[in-house]
Order: C-alpha cells, then sequence, then structure tokens
C-alpha cells in the first residue's frame, strides 16, 4: 500500500489542479511499479510560504525580496 506525501505551498491550487496531481501520481506508481491503485494513497499538505524555508529564509520573504 504506497503511501506519498506531497507538500506545497498554500497558493490557491485549484481542486481541479490537485485532483490531477492526485490521480497522475497514483498512475505513475501503478505503471512504473505495479502499485494497486485501489491501495494507493496520496496525501497533498499546503504549507503557508511563511512557514516553508529555503536558503535560511522564508518564501514569502524570497518571494517579496526577489520583486523589488
Amino acid at each position: 500500500m504506497p503511501y506519498v506525501n506531497i507538500k506545497i505551498t498554500n497558493e490557491n491550487v485549484s481542486s481541479e489542479k490537485k485532483a490531477a496531481i492526485i490521480v497522475g501520481v497514483t498512475k505513475l506508481l501503478e505503471e512504473i511499479m505495479q502499485k494497486n491503485p485501489e491501495t494507493t494513497v496520496v496525501v497533498i499538505d499546503e504549507v503557508s510560504t511563511d512557514n516553508w524555508g529555503i536558503g535560511g529564509e522564508a518564501v514569502t520573504v524570497r518571494r517579496i525580496r526577489k520583486n523589488i
């Protein structure tokens, strides 16, 4: 039973896009690993850009800095 946890920043990703990710990951595991799609679990966690850091700073700060 595969369990896949995908973390993305919470920046208005539509339900349709999340559904497409779930379908795509499930199909990929079925095709590549011969895993049963009926027992494949895909979880998408949305994380605030304030809580996601890259290179020692929050994504929120990086994006503000790059737009200046």
